[in-house]
């Protein structure tokens, strides 16, 4: 008869500790899953925010802007007089815009300012890769502007060195979302929550009005 080797013991205290690192873990996850569908989604915002201002200080027609959570966002124009201006004004301003807004914040010594700055490398990197299409498989902006007639080294070499930039801005930001078993400001979640709430709510309402 084989008798099972005696369990470890675990005293009261060590198993609070492991329920305590329980909604930590689930804190981390939902503050990884809310930023980045946020900053998705307000990417797209700004981006065609972008296309819009450009049209309409250059004498041009917007007939719709496209925003929906399960949809690629679009800017379309009635009349476009100038169409290099307003194609480059899309990647430009969502690249620029949040990279001012992050500087604010840190100039405010915000304790959420890392989520500024999260979403600022990720417009980087998606506007970024979003030019640099034009290498191999050129989609959106950047199949507009090759035929207009942009070179495709000046279209991807911005979107490199956007992407590359990206990529900086989210360096050593893996503390702030918990990783490596750091604490995650409960701050941030709600702020990252809300505007993914907010953003949600706001581009289904604006696409029933239009």
């Amino acid at each position: 008869m084989s008798v099972a080797p005696p369990r470890p013991y675990r005293s009261r205290s060590d198993t609070i500790m492991t329920m305590s690192r329980l909604p930590i873990r689930t804190s981390v996850i939902f503050l990884m899953l809310s930023a980045v569908a946020a900053a998705s989604y307000a990417m797209m915002v700004v981006h065609e925010s972008g296309h819009v201002l450009a049209a309409w200080m250059s004498g041009g027609r917007v007939s719709r802007v496209v925003l929906h959570p399960l949809a690629f966002s679009r800017t379309e124009l009635e009349h476009n007089p100038h169409p290099l201006f307003v194609v480059w004004s899309g990647p430009a301003w969502g690249s620029l815009l949040p990279l001012g807004m992050w500087l604010v914040v840190r100039s405010l010594r915000s304790r959420i300012a890392f989520l500024l700055r999260f979403f600022a490398g990720f417009c980087l990197v998606a506007n970024g890769a979003y030019l640099a299409s034009a290498v191999l498989l050129p989609v959106g902006d950047a199949d507009d502007m090759l035929r207009l007639g942009v070179p495709v080294g000046a279209i991807a070499t911005p979107g490199l060195v956007a992407f590359v930039g990206g990529l900086a801005m989210w360096h050593r930001l893996g503390p702030h979302f918990g990783i490596g078993g750091h604490p995650v400001d409960p701050a941030a979640v709600i702020t990252s929550s809300v505007s993914l709430f907010t953003l949600v709510v706001g581009m289904l309402a604006w696409s029933h009005l239009i």
